[in-house]
């Protein structure tokens, strides 16, 4: 008969207790998100008319500035992940990338040039970089990894609350301002500060010992071989894994493709960030049960479902000739990003010893916005050369690929 004092025992006693029960410091994450992208999206919503319209620039160059920016956002979470890695908190490392973001809002609003918006938005991905794979690895420090799936989707409901807020708002002030689109991003800027000031009064971190300082007494050891030792003792489910993220994140081809479609379709431009609105009302809403389904269940098929979810809104995408087909594909499309954004970092913290976790995040979140990167210039030269008939319908045949790598790994060995 197994006792009270068997250590097996206890252990179940305490993630019992534990599951369900999230730490102030993630719904502070959580707000913090929330904050920040309410500002980038009022932003965002609006940038591919912006370009296309006051800058004159082509749907190439829409999808050249929203993939060099997650490419460069993608390099810093490396940077960042494995930097909060070796200090003793992350919590500086968060704060800088969110202050970096912060910093950038004012410069939309001053933009005259495409050059200038494509400078804004590096410094804006930057500081999303630096914050983006350090504070995935916070959450995964503050939490028990029964809790982990719902505090990823607990964030990224927040988060997506703040997507859906940013373009109605964006709606509001463009009737408001009868159309200036840089009075609009002027207003941007106050959620951006907010958000600034709740991380750095509410997320509190206790102090750890660095995962791989140098040894004092190796100092001949070559900068690298840290690194090369983080990426060699990374596991291959985790590989598995990021294989199926990036292919998805390339179907995506981008999300600004949404508004220029809706653009197409000849939707009145202060509507066009209503697509943003719909897209994120479903994502915010899936996000958190989805995370606690993955927590019960398993992500890996959610993710395949989701994976299945985004080939279909493609092609609706792809085929769309009016707002409702449009509006369904949107609605589909916020869907599988519910099912699939948290449950990916869910799976990728089960893949994680505790001590690897923020290279591990930042490898993965470089690889997405690389991924990124590519389906955007992609997404549109194609767009460019047939318009969305032919760029969704080939998304979607990588979005059907990356379910296959998805149920690869179907059973990943869980990391506490």
């Amino acid at each position: 008969m197994v006792g009270k004092n068997d250590p097996a025992e206890r252990h179940r006693e305490r993630e019992k207790r534990l599951r369900g029960r999230l730490p102030k410091a993630v719904w502070a994450l959580g707000l913090t998100s929330l904050l920040m992208d309410a500002s980038s999206e009022a932003i965002h919503s609006l940038l591919p008319l912006f370009l296309t319209t006051s800058l004159g620039a082509s749907a190439t160059i829409v999808g050249l500035v929203e993939g060099l920016g997650e490419a460069v956002a993608a390099v810093f979470k490396l940077v960042g992940g494995a930097t909060s890695d070796r200090l003793p908190r992350r919590k500086p490392v968060v704060v800088l990338g969110y202050g970096l973001a912060a910093f950038s809002k004012p410069l939309f609003a001053l933009a005259a040039s495409v050059s200038a918006v494509i400078a804004a938005r590096l410094i804006d991905r930057t500081g999303k970089g630096l914050r983006g794979a350090a504070r995935d690895a916070l959450i995964a420090d503050l939490v028990a990894p029964a809790n982990r799936g719902a505090a990823f989707g607990l964030r990224q409901s927040l988060d997506t609350l703040g997507a859906l807020i940013g373009p109605l708002a964006a709606t509001g002030l463009m009737l408001l301002f009868a159309g200036d689109i840089r009075s609009v991003y002027g207003i941007a800027v106050i959620p951006a500060a907010l958000a600034v000031l709740v991380l750095i009064r509410y997320v509190h971190e206790p102090a750890r010992r660095p995962a791989h300082p140098v040894p004092p007494a190796r100092p001949h050891v070559p900068r690298g071989a840290a690194w090369r030792d983080d990426l060699v003792a990374l596991p291959a489910a985790f590989w598995i894994t990021l294989s199926g993220g990036v292919l998805l994140t390339m179907a995506r081809i981008g999300e600004s493709f949404l508004l220029l479609a809706a653009e197409d379709l000849g939707v009145a431009a202060a509507a066009i960030p209503l697509a943003y609105v719909l897209m994120n009302s479903v994502y915010a809403t899936s996000a958190w049960p989805a995370g606690r389904l993955a927590d019960r269940w398993g992500a890996a098929h959610l993710l395949v479902f989701g994976a299945l979810l985004l080939a279909i809104a493609d092609l609706l995408l792809g085929m769309a000739r009016g707002t409702l087909m449009l509006g369904f594909g949107i609605a589909i499309w916020g869907l599988h990003m519910g099912l699939t954004q948290s449950l990916m970092m869910a799976l990728v913290a089960r893949t994680l010893p505790a001590g690897r976790r923020g290279i591990g995040f930042g490898i993965f979140h470089m690889s997405l916005g690389l991924a990124a990167l590519a389906g955007g210039i992609g997404g549109g030269m194609m767009w460019d050369s047939g318009g969305a008939i032919l760029a969704y319908p080939v998304a979607a045949g990588l979005a059907l690929t990356s379910a296959i790598l998805f149920l690869l790994p179907a059973r990943i060995k869980e990391i506490s």
